[in-house]
């Protein structure tokens, strides 16, 4: 069973909010875990604010808007639309790298 289709049986008995809650303290649990076992330094402080911006992307937007949409399509139209993000967003990549090689 592909992650959509468990968020769409899901979200029939769950509220959104609620998986992605569960999904991101069950996710930093272990990775705190992992990273006390592994014995990982600390991020240097010009890293926190774009680790909290990914953290706030990848740990909580995209699966509490997953869940959202799963809502209201079935589990087969969420996976193009997954499938189909990389190739929608491959052309952004270059225009994305001379902003940021213009502030550099």
């Amino acid at each position: 069973m592909t992650e959509q289709a468990a968020t769409r049986v899901a979200v029939v008995d769950f509220d959104p909010l609620f998986l992605t809650v569960c999904r991101a303290v069950i996710t930093g649990l272990l990775a705190g875990v992992l990273l006390l076992i592994l014995r990982q330094q600390k991020p240097v402080r010009s890293d926190i604010a774009p680790l909290l911006v990914v953290a706030l992307g990848v740990v909580v937007g995209f699966p509490l808007l997953t869940a959202l949409a799963l809502q209201y399509v079935t589990s087969a139209h969420a996976i193009m639309f997954i499938g189909l993000l990389p190739l929608a967003t491959a052309p952004a990549i270059p225009w994305l790298a001379a902003c940021v090689s213009r502030f550099a």
